[in-house]
């Protein structure tokens, strides 16, 4: 009997299917928004998780000064010294490596072509901290650290401005009032949340602060974090060695920040995520409404047919047979609405992904969960008008003009 009904409700809807797009476009434009909506959502958050990852896991980051939103004026706080960075790596359990930093901009120069771009100086131990494998060439060595040698890793996006399709390492070119031998160039990171991360020419720190910032200033550390070591253990010991060797006493505010790399990764994933269920919550109103169509049109379509109905009934049809017929042409229209409104989803995602530079991976739960909605949709807005067809009089059914 359920073939026959199926039958029957399928034949009804190519009878009028103009009439029965419009119904299901409710449904359609519901399904595809919500999809839409929460895969591009994930989409997001996998991207910020990207970008935080790329600067390394386990990093707690040191920065003089009250961070954002804190403190107000009076005299900028001290930077950080060689010492500190010595002392962070003695005596407290759980760092693997400290990497100072000390930063500045400068213009590149080679055979005519310039590039405006970030010098930093480090040491080794970025490369342990925070790991970032170079696509050729070598890291400089402890005895070029040690003299503070001008020789330089350079990001690929200095290297196609600067040397275009050519091989960089083994060339030299001026950077600033310094020549530059390029040793390596890093792998490609591309653009995130803190701007073109291969915009970058590393070389080792005493060779910046000699000839770029003129002092043994330290603006910024990165601290790796064992694994078997907690991130928050580690960073309260750190803010208590910080606190006695910049002689800050009990009542005062830190001069200093520390950033969990972790932290803002789970900040922004719970936003972000919090933002998509908000948006996923607003589109899935349309499946509503969506729904209030098809029963609006059942009920027309139980009034087209009242005659029909009538005569069914007459000839010995039980109404459950009736109630069945138009419930499942009711489920027929809104899983149709469904699989339209899937595929709409996956052709406007696969347009947004490359405007968005998001990574795109198909999710089956969210179209499980958006189908099965839409045949719920059906059952519940398709049972009234189901309900009302098979709860007629066959005799005033016949009478119906």
């Amino acid at each position: 009997m359920f073939g026959t009904t199926l039958i029957l409700a399928i034949r009804s809807i190519r009878r009028h299917v103009l009439r029965s797009f419009l119904t299901t476009l409710g449904i359609i434009i519901g399904v595809g928004a919500v999809v839409t909506m929460v895969t591009l959502g994930k989409a997001t958050t996998a991207a910020v998780q990207q970008s935080i990852s790329s600067l390394g896991t386990n990093i707690l980051q040191v920065r003089p000064g009250q961070g954002f939103g804190r403190g107000g004026g009076g005299p900028r706080p001290p930077d950080f010294k060689p010492e500190d960075v010595e002392a962070i790596a003695d005596q407290i359990a759980g760092v693997t490596a400290v990497a100072p930093q000390a930063q500045t901009t400068a213009t590149a120069i080679y055979e005519g072509a310039n590039w405006s771009t970030t010098v930093t100086g480090t040491t080794l131990a970025y490369f342990t901290v925070q790991p970032w494998p170079l696509a050729s060439g070598r890291t400089w060595t402890p005895a070029e650290q040690a003299a503070g040698k001008a020789v330089c890793i350079i990001g690929n996006t200095v290297r196609q401005n600067l040397f275009r399709s050519t091989d960089a390492v083994g060339k030299r070119f001026r950077i600033g009032a310094i020549s530059c031998d390029v040793i390596g160039v890093l792998t490609t990171r591309g653009q995130g949340g803190f701007g073109d991360q291969d915009d970058v020419v590393l070389m080792p720190i005493k060779a910046v602060q000699r000839r770029f910032t003129g002092s043994r200033d330290i603006r910024l550390m990165l601290v790796g974090v064992d694994q078997a070591y907690s991130t928050s253990a580690v960073q309260s010991s750190l803010t208590d060695l910080l606190r006695e060797r910049r002689n800050i006493s009990g009542g005062k505010d830190d001069d200093f920040n520390i950033f969990d790399t972790k932290q803002i990764s789970d900040t922004l994933t719970s936003t972000t995520t919090m933002l998509t269920r908000i948006v996923a919550a607003v589109a899935a109103i349309s499946l509503v409404v969506g729904g209030i169509g098809i029963m609006n049109i059942m009920l027309v379509s139980v009034t087209e047919r009242t005659r029909e109905i009538g005569i069914r009934l007459a000839i010995g049809a039980v109404a459950r047979e009736v109630l069945m017929q138009f419930l499942v042409e009711a489920v027929v229209l809104s899983c149709l609405g469904g699989i339209i409104g899937l595929i709409l989803a996956q052709a406007i995602i696969a347009l947004l992904v490359p405007v968005m530079q998001v990574p795109w991976t198909f999710d089956p739960q969210i179209n499980i969960i958006a189908f099965a909605i839409s045949a719920v949709i059906g059952v519940v807005f398709g049972y009234f008008p189901a309900r009302r067809a098979a709860a007629l009089n066959p005799i005033d059914a016949l009478r119906h003009e």
